[in-house]
């Protein structure tokens, strides 16, 4: 059996209940992919919900002021992303549908490769090959070697199988997410053990491999704590720019910078002295 079948048969039958696996949806398919950047599943779930009874389509999305995607946004963090996802809802708007090419989709705000790629195979089934950290560190491991960006999208495209990118895709990424883990991973039970180049032994060659994912820096006292502090005020009232460093919970000197961030990125309004989401 070939490496794609062995992945097929093995991923199939135990595919997990994700909500967004139930549908092809292209608006409701990149509101997840672009909430599953940076953030696990579990906290992706309900939220993911709550954003499409909000705004359950582009038109929607695009109406409404970013600061009430910024506030539906709230406890995912990354707020960038939501800025992104409503200009690209507006840019949808603009040209009447989501696009299906790659490089239409990769002309969106905030719509990278990854991205791209996941919703041509998962909303509109194209013959797609989806590279995310667990697909990397499955080729790497089954290479035996690091691999470069452009060595892992060649890998990927060449197995994807014409017609079930879907699938295909969806199986790959949990053979990285339940077996092939970044610490113990379940090498016995892996379908690709038999022809795998590394089966656990030796350093790992995913690590420095291409979009394998690093530790992030504590969160605990961070910019980003800091600005979460501050959308999250935000989101219920305004806050008056002297109080910023208070509510941030730092010096006026590192509010100020924040802030100036925050403005930079049209993640906050400021004028006469008070301080507001779009």
């Amino acid at each position: 059996m070939t490496l794609t079948g062995r992945v097929l048969a093995w991923g199939v039958p135990r595919l997990r209940d994700l909500p967004w696996r139930h549908t092809r949806d292209p608006w409701e398919v990149l509101v997840s992919e672009v909430m599953l950047q940076q953030t696990q599943v579990p906290r992706v779930i309900p939220k993911w919900h709550a954003f499409l009874d909000e705004f359950p389509t582009t038109a929607a999305c695009a109406a409404a002021p970013l600061g009430d995607v910024l506030r539906c946004w709230q406890g995912l963090g990354y707020p960038r992303r939501a800025r992104n996802l409503h200009a690209a809802a507006v840019e949808v708007e603009r040209l009447g549908a989501l696009p299906r090419t790659l490089d239409g989709l990769l002309a969106l705000p905030g719509v990278g490769a990854y991205t791209a790629r996941a919703v041509m195979a998962f909303a509109f089934e194209l013959d797609a090959a989806v590279v995310d950290t667990n697909i990397v560190r499955v080729y790497a491991r089954h290479e035996g070697r690091r691999l470069t960006p452009r060595e892992v999208q060649q890998l990927a495209d060449a197995q994807v199988p014409s017609g079930d990118s879907w699938a295909w895709n969806q199986c790959l990424m949990d053979l990285g997410a339940v077996l092939c883990r970044p610490q113990s991973p379940g090498c016995v039970a892996c379908p690709l053990a038999g022809t795998c180049a590394w089966h656990g032994a030796g350093a790992d060659p995913a690590v420095g491999s291409a979009g394998v994912s690093r530790a992030q820096a504590p969160f605990e006292g961070s910019d980003r704590q800091a600005r979460g502090r501050l959308l999250r005020e935000l989101a219920g009232s305004i806050v008056r720019t002297e109080d910023a460093g208070a509510v941030m919970r730092c010096d006026h000197a590192r509010a100020a910078r924040l802030v100036d961030t925050l403005v930079a990125d049209g993640l906050v309004v400021a004028s006469d002295g008070v301080l507001r989401l779009p």
